[in-house]
């Protein structure tokens, strides 16, 4: 059937929303030394809400993004680089007294990072209530947030006024916690922070790393610890991401593990927003994906491919992939 573009005007909003933080990495131009020793950085986007955005819009689904940045030159590069990316960044809001966060992003030899934040504070975090494009979130399927914009107020409030909207419009919820131990006032608080908000997401994506966090060291690698511990009666879909190795899954019907793609990894910076974004942009065209194991599995392997095409080169939003690049890869790693 030819699309005479009827289809578009059935749902005028943006099937993915994502609200957070948005902020420049500098990542220094040599790999595997600190910050002390770099050479020079390269200025990148970054935050992962608005990385999610891109994700998405990269794969051909509709996306918006709400956060705040400064009223500087930082701040409308962040906006224009939504913009060329097809992302509706209508609900951006830019603030005079205060900057664009930056961010420092060391990579290791092996291509992990470690950060350093500048936000004092920072736009993001003072993004306020009566700021939010209600509307806009109202009109969305999915609406996409992590945990960063959780710890300082007016954020914090403006998050959760958010969320209720989300919910009452009948979104999807989804929550990836991004842990940032840095940005926390200590290890409880984020974990309380990011707990506090547990119950209420649809969809969860971790990592083992914050598996470990969140229960206090108990085995990431164990289905009962993840069921037990973090499987909470309103969670239709838990994720725990394992890198290269790909992920596991969980639903209230069943659980199991989907295998990643082996590539040279330069830079993971991004990768787990890919495969959000992937996830997501499957979701947002099946929101009940959830509950069939095939199409769920398909929409992983898919979502493990935009993760693993991401970290062959640097930088988070400059290696995202189109949708074309995907499929390709699946093709080639079936054959």
């Amino acid at each position: 059937m030819a699309d005479d573009g009827s289809s578009v005007s059935l749902n005028p909003g943006p099937q993915v929303m994502c609200f957070g933080e948005l902020l420049i990495d500098f990542v220094p131009t040599v790999s595997g030394v600190s910050l002390a020793e770099a050479p020079g950085f390269k200025k990148a986007p970054g935050g992962a809400p608005a990385n999610v955005a891109v994700g998405v819009t990269r794969l051909g689904g509709s996306a918006a993004f709400l956060g705040k940045v400064g009223d500087d030159e930082f701040g409308y590069m962040l906006a224009d680089i939504l913009k060329q990316n097809n992302v509706d960044n209508s609900g951006m809001r830019f603030d005079k007294n205060a900057r664009t966060a930056l961010a420092f992003v060391t990579l290791r030899a092996d291509g992990e990072r470690e950060f350093m934040f500048f936000r004092n504070p920072s736009a993001d975090m003072l993004l306020t209530e009566a700021e939010l494009d209600k509307d806009l979130i109202k009109k969305s399927t999915i609406f996409h947030y992590g945990s960063i914009s959780l710890i300082h107020e007016p954020c914090k409030s403006a998050h959760l006024a958010a969320m209720q909207v989300a919910k009452k419009a009948g979104c999807i919820l989804s929550y990836d916690p991004n842990l940032r131990l840095a940005l926390w006032p200590s290890p409880e608080a984020a974990r309380t922070g990011i707990m506090s908000i547990w119950d209420q997401a649809d969809v969860i994506k971790i990592s083992e790393e914050e598996i470990e966090f969140l229960t206090r060291g108990e085995d990431p690698h164990d289905d009962k610890v993840v069921l037990t511990k973090l499987f909470h009666p309103n969670t239709k879909l838990l994720i725990v991401t394992e890198g290269p190795n790909g992920c596991r899954y969980y639903t209230k019907d069943f659980h199991g593990k989907v295998d990643g793609v082996k590539v040279k990894c330069v830079d993971t910076t991004g990768a787990g927003d890919a495969f959000v974004g992937g996830l997501l942009s499957s979701l947002a065209s099946n929101p009940q994906l959830f509950k069939d194991e095939k199409k769920l599995r398909d929409a992983l392997r898919f979502a493990n491919v935009c993760g693993a095409i991401t970290v062959t080169e640097r930088g988070a939003i400059p290696s995202l992939p189109t949708k074309e690049a995907v499929l390709k890869m699946l093709e080639e790693t079936k054959a």
